[in-house]
């Protein structure tokens, strides 16, 4: 039925045609085929990717094939026991919240009628409405228009991969080796239960890469969550590099060894050591809500070098306003690379520039059957009685567009947001030092009545 929403919002389209992407989720290769099916009976062309791929390999190849938008069947980085669809229109980014309206409107009409037309796969191949086909040599050729992959290939670095058992399986490998440069792979096998794992690329989900790197011989671990858009990073020493961290690096990069310039986009989640590099390269800095769909249009509307969020999804200009988790851990490779230094060093020298930064972040795990309850008694109590001072420190000023995010005068903040897709509370703070992160956290996490059980 959603599937049937989105083709016949497709439809009102030119010959439309669509991309249709999965990642290695339980029969995720079957939901796909039905979804191609749907779209068949549509009218609608679908293009089938031939094997489990990051999201961003479909959305890339909705420019490459000229296709109406893409459907990717995949949860992300959510537990192996969801899954979904993510849609991606023409411009190859998030869905706008328009698109997104648009979308609920034609499958609540669909649920209303109860119809979904469809036509048999080998009938849609045979009416050339459903074509099987390989992505990787056009986004192969994209990532080498980004990066000089010869040169990295050259390097002789000692790369290790964890692809989380999702769809950026053999990637990395594919586009770094060849040369003296070699990646060795961990979860590069199809596992629907991700091996028990939760495949988001954050402690403690990579307690076994970090150990196969503190044995040494690793210049870099890059991971990937299910689908690839979001990366992990971990120095040569086995230490994880935090996305706030690993955002400001890459606009360190792209700044002094690339020569990019131009805006940067982060959410509200993301580091104010953004905003320091800014005022020290002349750089504007825009904060907006969580979510690409907000981020990707604005680094359109202003051609931002680097838009990025603090899940560890980054966006680049000249490629696709859409997180890239490939082509962020290409470019931290190509970092280490220029700058001749190893991570840890680079990570020195950022500190230098903008000061100690440190942060953390709780998921307050709720039942499912009370979370919409205490997420709206917190929020009306947090609209009506807003806190005016956190952990002894006034509050400077604050923003609710996006849950609730209070700034001080040091320059820490900390932040609460609510999950739309888990029955989560998120806590959020960044300040000069672990102590006084973990002071924020506590302070408001006793303002909101919760707390992360240890």
């Amino acid at each position: 039925m959603a599937t049937q929403g989105i083709a016949q919002y497709l439809t009102s389209k030119p010959s439309p045609s669509a991309v249709v992407g999965y990642d290695t989720r339980f029969a995720s290769d079957r939901f796909a085929r039905e979804v191609a099916q749907v779209l068949a009976g549509n009218g609608v062309r679908a293009l089938l990717i031939d094997a489990p791929s990051p999201t961003q390999v479909s959305s890339y190849a909705i420019l490459d094939r000229k296709a109406s938008g893409a459907v990717v069947v995949t949860a992300s980085h959510n537990p192996y026991y969801f899954s979904g669809l993510k849609y991606k229109p023409e411009y190859a980014g998030s869905a706008s919240p328009e698109v997104t309206g648009r979308l609920e409107q034609e499958i609540a009409v669909v649920q209303r009628s109860g119809q979904v037309r469809q036509l048999r796969f080998e009938d849609g191949e045979r009416q050339g409405l459903i074509e099987i086909f390989d992505p990787r040599p056009a986004y192969i050729a994209q990532i080498g228009r980004m990066v000089n992959l010869q040169a990295l290939k050259d390097a002789g670095l000692h790369i290790l991969h964890d692809s989380m058992y999702g769809g950026g399986q053999g990637y990395l490998k594919l586009l770094l080796s060849g040369g003296r440069t070699v990646v060795d792979e961990i979860h590069g096998e199809r596992n629907p239960g991700f091996g028990g794992m939760h495949p988001e690329p954050i402690p403690p989900n990579l307690d076994e890469a970090q150990t196969l790197i503190r044995k040494g011989g690793y210049n870099l671990g890059i991971a990937n969550d299910g689908d690839a858009d979001r990366v992990g990073i971990i120095d040569e020493r086995g230490q994880f590099i935090n996305q706030l961290q690993v955002m400001a690096l890459l606009m360190l990069y792209l700044v002094e060894k690339r020569g990019w310039k131009g805006d940067v986009v982060r959410s509200l989640t993301m580091t104010s050591m953004m905003d320091k590099l800014g005022e020290r390269f002349g750089i504007t800095v825009h904060e907006l809500p969580v979510g690409f769909k907000y981020i990707g249009p604005k680094m359109t509307e202003v051609n931002a070098i680097l838009g990025g969020e603090e899940s560890g999804g980054f966006g680049f200009r000249g490629h696709i306003p859409e997180r890239d988790g490939i082509l962020s851990g290409i470019f931290i490779a190509d970092l280490i690379v220029q700058y001749g230094q190893p991570l840890a060093k680079v990570l020195q020298h950022l500190e230098d520039l903008v000061g100690p930064h440190a942060y953390a972040r709780h998921d307050i795990h709720l039942e499912r059957e009370e979370y919409a309850d205490r997420r709206a008694a917190i929020y009306a109590d947090l609209q009506k009685n807003p806190p005016r001072e956190l952990a002894g420190e006034r509050i400077q000023r604050s923003r609710t567009d996006d849950g609730f995010k209070y700034y001080f005068a040091d320059g820490s903040w900390v932040l609460t947001r609510f999950s739309g897709t888990e029955p989560l509370i998120r806590v959020y703070s960044e300040a000069p030092s672990r102590q006084r992160v973990d002071k924020l956290l506590a302070a408001l996490e006793d303002r909101l009545g919760v707390r992360q059980v240890a």
